[in-house]
């Protein structure tokens, strides 16, 4: 499986996700407009788009076409900044600054940004609902799809389970439980529902849930090590809060050394799930690569 240049493709991806929201978020103007600049201030404060990019690289994957999973990577990546507008809230993290700009509750106040969360969250299943896979598969699959990785058994719970771990000593597997669910369960949803667009096989979605789960992990091991090791400069959001707050992180199990060879580890198990698709695997594993060897 050969990688290609992830950069541009990265830049070339992006900009089409943030076209497609530009224009599909309400307009800031619309009422309430607070609500609807509070969104649209936080959707579009940029990020890499990882989660939409990688539902439309898995539509291709497996052999599809990324329009038909376009609306499913936009519903996805609303849904995903729902979840970083609750983090950043005061009775969570209590974060001032994110994709290096102040939160959203520092400029609309904390109950518009409870709001506007809730909003996006509502929303990204408006858009979903309108989403057409093709067959076997029906909507619903995808509404299904995303509502379990980002309930209580998914980003919520594992959030409750973050938030509950806060102090407390550090337990490997508690830590690779919660990040099952608080960071994997939405990314393995994102390659699973590329694969449903594009009306992809019960073995096929089984390759991309192993991709997912394991690229997801990834993730959060770079995530927990650039932490540690980086800048808010850099990372556009705080930098060494997971120690000062006494959260379960892998570096906080294992070290960095030995993080970071697990982070590998899983890109390459990542990458191994994905031999016998028949699209072009090359995004997908050219993402993974990407997810371990990034620097902000």
């Amino acid at each position: 499986m050969t990688l290609f240049d992830i950069e541009p493709y990265l830049v070339r991806k992006s900009a089409l996700i943030n076209r497609a929201l530009e224009k599909r978020l309400p307009a800031k103007n619309t009422r309430p407009a607070v609500l609807h600049r509070a969104m649209r201030y936080s959707v579009l404060a940029g990020g890499k788009r990882l989660r939409p990019i990688l539902c439309l690289a898995a539509a291709k994957a497996v052999g599809g076409e990324e329009k038909n999973a376009l609306i499913p990577a936009l519903a996805i990546e609303i849904l995903h900044t729902y979840t970083l507008i609750h983090d950043d809230l005061p009775c969570m993290d209590n974060d001032n600054l994110r994709r290096g700009k102040p939160t959203s509750h520092v400029v609309f106040g904390e109950a518009n940004a409870l709001l506007a969360g809730d909003a996006l969250l509502t929303l990204a299943f408006e858009w979903l609902a309108t989403a057409v896979p093709l067959p076997p598969h029906k909507t619903s699959d995808l509404i299904r799809e995303l509502a379990h990785a980002a309930g209580s058994q998914g980003v919520i719970g594992g959030q409750v389970e973050d938030l509950a771990a806060e102090g407390k000593k550090t337990n490997a597997s508690k830590v690779r439980d919660i990040h099952l669910h608080k960071t994997a369960a939405l990314i393995r949803a994102a390659a699973r529902m590329g694969g449903i667009c594009a009306g992809a096989n019960a073995a096929v979605l089984k390759a991309l849930s192993a991709y997912g789960t394991k690229a997801g992990l990834a993730f959060q091991i770079a995530d927990d090590i650039l932490n540690e090791t980086s800048s808010p400069e850099k990372m556009g959001k705080a930098a060494g809060s997971d120690r000062a707050r006494g959260k379960m992180t892998y570096v906080a199990a294992h070290g960095i050394a030995q993080a970071e060879k697990m982070a590998r580890r899983l890109a390459n198990e990542a990458m191994a799930s994905l031999q016998n698709l028949k699209g072009n695997t090359g995004p997908l594993a050219a993402l993974v690569d990407f997810i371990v060897t990034r620097k902000l």
